[in-house]
């Protein structure tokens, strides 16, 4: 063996030593292999509700585009904190996501004395899926006996009949119980909270007549309005729904000045989890959302489809987290 050989030899170990060293240092999902699994998307409440709709909606195109199947994992409890912090002491590896909310990452942190997870600091945010008004609803066979036609009526009503009403959310700290803490707070009268592990068990309980009232998220509630099992009232966003515009915002038909509490969903991953896994599915869930089919679906039925960046959802968060402390300092509602 010449010398020329053996410097051959020794330089093409060192490229292939070099070559192994450097993939051994990559997370695998960073060379393009993620997903080699299917990859879970929890949804911190009961199946039926807006959250979980919406996760069931996003999961099969997620499926579709990276060849892996997207499972949804109903993880109830805790007003989504039970799900939430699931997520947020799973591996950041892409194979975990959250169909996180309002509540879990905007009202949480000011509602409970004491949180399991950040939602700032121990996720990734991937894109906000959709923003949701929420629908003042009354069980209709009930609301027609009393002679209750409108959000007057009902206030009327319950001002001359204290603590008759009880008012059903999907949890505490989610949008439909903070919406209806805020209505009392605004109009003075009183409603006996029942918190539900999400809205689907909410809504089967409104319509069987167990609770009276709900201010439950639109696309949840909409099949019952239009199916003529619950009365809407108004809707609780700043304008009129596009979906339901007969509706008037419960500013409009309280006389409540200022009155606002909307829902959004969106997708968010541990923290760590490599930007450019969050980034490809940022970018397939906004390539779902601006088809035809699934943005005139989710239009039709109240929510209005986002699929905005990380770092505009991440902002958003923030924001978020600042307006609903005001709004749980203003209600007074405190979850121990």
């Amino acid at each position: 063996m010449n010398i020329h050989t053996t410097n051959r030899r020794r330089l093409m170990y060192g490229a292939c030593l070099a070559a192994l060293l450097g993939a051994m240092s990559m997370p695998a999902v960073a060379q393009g292999t993620w997903p080699t699994k299917p990859v879970r998307i929890v949804v911190p409440f009961a199946p039926g509700g807006t959250t979980d709709i919406l996760a069931r909606a996003v999961a099969p195109e997620l499926t579709k585009a990276f060849g892996q199947p997207f499972i949804v994992d109903n993880r109830a409890g805790a007003g989504g904190n039970v799900g939430a912090d699931l997520v947020a002491k799973s591996p950041g590896d892409g194979y975990t996501l959250l169909m996180g909310t309002v509540g879990t990452h905007g009202i949480n942190k000011s509602l409970y004395s004491k949180m399991p997870f950040d939602p700032q600091k121990d996720f990734a945010p991937v894109t906000l899926v959709a923003g949701v008004p929420n629908v003042m609803v009354m069980n209709a066979e009930k609301a027609a006996k009393l002679g209750i036609n409108t959000v007057a009526d009902f206030v009327k009503y319950a001002k001359a009949h204290p603590g008759q009403f009880s008012m059903a959310s999907s949890g505490n700290g989610t949008s439909i119980h903070l919406a209806g803490e805020l209505f009392k707070s605004q109009t003075g009268i009183f409603m006996t909270h029942i918190p539900y592990r999400g809205s689907g068990p909410a809504l089967l309980d409104l319509i069987g007549g167990n609770v009276d009232v709900m201010f439950d998220n639109l696309p949840s509630a909409m099949p019952q309005i239009k199916g003529g099992k619950l009365k809407a009232f108004a809707v609780t966003s700043a304008q009129r729904s596009t979906a339901m515009p007969e509706l008037p915002t419960v500013e409009e038909a309280g006389k409540l000045k200022g009155f606002e509490a909307s829902s959004w969903f969106g997708l968010l991953a541990p923290a760590g989890t490599p930007p450019d896994v969050v980034s490809r599915i940022q970018q397939e869930v906004a390539k779902a959302l601006a088809t035809p089919a699934i943005k005139e679906k989710m239009l039709a039925q109240g929510a209005i489809p986002s699929g905005n960046t990380p770092q505009e959802f991440a902002k958003l968060i923030d924001a978020e987290i600042t307006k609903w402390a005001l709004v749980v300092k203003a209600s007074g509602a405190k979850v121990d």
